[in-house]
């Protein structure tokens, strides 16, 4: 598969109970701005603010970033980036969610309908997620959904203006798949 023909059939919408994932537009962007004004949020992400981020994600050509909304509001986005078609893998990232969306099911959600989306309609066989070594609360995460720890590549990014970065990797695969969505489906129970 090339890389046009698996982006290609990336969804424009996922919905589900809590959530709606849509492709990332200029319509989001003021209600991700309100989303985003605690600085809490980009503590670990590789921009330090919603207005850098907001301009790296508009129309972007590495990846294919969605907004999360509830209720129709934006509260946060994440993404598909990464591809590599020629082994069925994608990347899941660069997400964030608006603070007093935390703990409330719709980065679960989120997690959940990608990584369906990813394996069952996209025929993945791996899904990747990468994090900043040191942002135990995403670790934490995402040892919760259960996605297996790969280790730490040493200084892999600069970040939010030249920061060295160590970045901790974790991964579903295929065969994973079921288990894993179990687990986010009964996650998700606690919150709907």
């Amino acid at each position: 598969m090339h890389l046009d023909a698996m982006q290609d059939r990336i969804a424009e919408r996922l919905s589900g109970r809590l959530v709606s994932l849509e492709r990332l537009g200029p319509e989001h962007v003021e209600g991700l701005r309100r989303a985003g004004a605690d600085p809490a949020v980009w503590r670990w992400m590789v921009v330090d603010n919603v207005d850098d981020w907001i301009e790296d994600s508009i129309d972007p050509p590495d990846r294919f970033p969605y907004a999360t909304l509830v209720s129709g509001e934006p509260v946060g986005s994440t993404s598909f980036l990464a591809f590599a078609p020629e082994h069925r893998r994608v990347e899941i990232g660069a997400t964030w969610v608006a603070s007093s969306a935390w703990n409330s099911g719709a980065n679960v959600e989120a997690k959940l309908l990608m990584l369906r989306h990813a394996f069952e309609d996209l025929g993945c066989l791996r899904v990747e997620f990468k994090t900043d070594a040191l942002n135990e609360r995403t670790r934490r995460a995402l040892e919760a959904l259960p996605s297996q720890f790969e280790g730490i590549h040493r200084r892999h990014m600069l970040v939010r203006g030249g920061e060295r970065r160590d970045s901790a990797w974790y991964s579903v695969l295929v065969d994973e798949w079921p288990e894993v969505e179990a687990n986010l489906e009964r996650r998700l129970a606690r919150h709907v």
